[in-house]
């Protein structure tokens, strides 16, 4: 069956690091959506979390530019800061377009954070392709304080 439209995800997820070898073949490390977070207070501090969100694609049969728009989404449904790219799709079935894209990203709370990945053909309207989940979870670290009353002397 022939290909008619386009363009069709292959993966979003976020990782530590992408490589790209000498010879164009792409490696993906530590692919990950869970995050712990250490503080020493009973909330979270504002903390950045470093991640690569990576969003891969087929063109299908489309021959387009396009904005790809990822939007972060709080635990409590706040709708963050999208961040917008370029992206080509040259058609030919096979051939792609995607990002990989290295960022610095603020958490506020603990919880589950979601990132809308959306494609926008020119002349057209935004297009959900899915959603990306990210887990923050706040871990307080214990105090170190002396105990009040000295253990008891062992023998002699």
């Amino acid at each position: 069956m022939p290909v008619s439209g386009g363009p069709y995800l292959v993966a979003t997820f976020l990782c530590e690091k992408v490589l790209q070898e000498r010879d164009g073949v792409i490696s993906f490390i530590r692919v990950v959506d869970r995050w712990n977070v250490v503080g020493p207070t009973q909330t979270m501090s504002p903390t950045i979390i470093q991640a690569t969100l990576v969003a891969l694609f087929k063109s299908g049969t489309l021959r387009a530019s396009a904005q790809l728009t990822v939007t972060p989404i709080s635990p409590t449904g706040q709708r963050m800061q999208p961040i917008t790219l370029p992206i080509l799709f040259e058609g030919d079935d096979e051939r792609g377009g995607g990002t990989a894209l290295p960022m610095g990203f603020p958490v506020q709370e603990p919880g589950l954070y979601w990132f809308e990945v959306a494609v926008t053909v020119q002349g057209g309207e935004p297009s959900v392709m899915t959603y990306i989940p990210m887990r923050v979870v706040y871990l307080q670290t214990g105090s170190m304080m002396p105990p009040t009353n000295p253990p008891p002397s062992l023998g002699g």
